[in-house]
């Protein structure tokens, strides 16, 4: 179930996630690859929107987002790229499974993801903006 009906990404963000995508080549363990290469598929109908233009509740790089998953269990994680994670402060990367699920998604969306111990499925419950990622400019 989603809000938008398609994934919502910031011009500069999906510029950025496309190339990470290309240039990591799906590294990493096989169900990581399997995240990553659905998140390049959702891509390709992704809404590309001014940063003026995003809607405030959608997921996009430095987002803190609490999910709270079908077992009862409530995660607050901050979506960072990869330079910037650091699990031990809940900052998870784009280039992981949760990660890649996140991006471009809502507050209130459902998502079902194929996590590397089987299919999930959990609600987005909250998103909050963090400062939006300025660095990318440097990068790109």
């Amino acid at each position: 179930m989603m809000k938008y009906g398609s994934l919502i990404l910031e011009k500069k963000e999906y510029v950025y996630l496309k190339r990470i995508l290309n240039i990591s080549g799906y590294a990493g363990d096989h169900e990581t690859q399997k995240c990553l290469l659905s998140l390049s598929e959702e891509l390709k109908t992704a809404q590309i929107v001014d940063d003026k233009d995003i809607p405030f509740d959608i997921i996009r790089f430095n987002s803190r987002v609490t999910v709270l998953f079908e077992n009862g269990i409530e995660k607050t994680i901050q979506l960072v790229i990869p330079i910037d994670r650091d699990v031990n402060n809940n900052k998870i990367s784009v280039l992981t499974p949760l990660g890649s699920a996140l991006i471009g998604y809502s507050q209130d969306d459902i998502l079902e993801w194929d996590f590397p111990k089987g299919k999930q499925q959990f609600k987005i419950s909250k998103v909050t903006q963090e400062e939006t990622f300025s660095g990318i400019d440097v990068i790109i």
